[in-house]
């Protein structure tokens, strides 16, 4: 009988071990595809702020262009 009390529990500990592992497994696949996805959005955001960086380098060329010709047509 107390064989079988061993047993028991024994088959208890194995079955909350796997619901603990299964969740840890879950959790964890969870938290890599957030990672994936914030290391994608990263990526865009980087390329959206590069875009942005060129636009303003851009307009800053076309503003010193035409701050010389605005001088130079009021000389």
């Amino acid at each position: 009988m107390v064989e079988e009390e061993i047993m028991a529990n024994k088959n208890k500990f194995k079955a909350a071990a796997a619901k603990i592992g299964g969740a840890v497994g879950r959790i964890d696949g969870t938290a890599h595809k957030a990672a994936h996805k914030a290391s994608v959005a990263l990526d865009v955001a980087k390329g959206e702020l590069n875009d942005v960086a060129k636009q303003v380098e851009a307009l800053k060329k076309q503003l010193a262009k035409s701050s010389k010709k605005l001088q130079a047509a009021l000389r």
